[in-house]
């Protein structure tokens, strides 16, 4: 299952830059529709009550180069409750995280 996460009123910033999704034998990781390499980044996410870190996984050919505390956007975020050998927890999928545009001064 896949849930459409409304991120309208949370800002998103860089912690960690992106890098590969391996798998256990250290393999990059491929997404199963369309075949483009995984990479995953960790963001600070914030809104009215508080403040949390999350690891968001894109599918894309090269990864958005950020700098960390860089303020992005992202697209089609959805959570996908997960659970495997007695773990569980929610991964992150978004179809694009983008780079926020400076605010022009006056």
């Amino acid at each position: 299952m896949r849930l459409l996460i409304d991120t309208t009123h949370m800002t998103f910033t860089v912690g960690r830059p992106f890098d590969r999704r391996l798998d256990d034998n250290g393999v990059h990781r491929l997404d199963r529709r369309t075949g483009a390499p995984l990479w995953a980044t960790q963001l600070v996410v914030m809104d009215a009550e508080g403040a949390d870190t999350v690891t968001v996984t894109i599918a894309a050919p090269e990864p958005p180069h950020l700098q960390q505390g860089q303020p992005v956007s992202l697209v089609g975020l959805v959570a996908m409750p997960w659970a495997h050998n007695g773990r569980n927890g929610v991964a992150y999928r978004a179809d694009e995280v983008r780079p926020v545009a400076a605010a022009k001064s006056a």
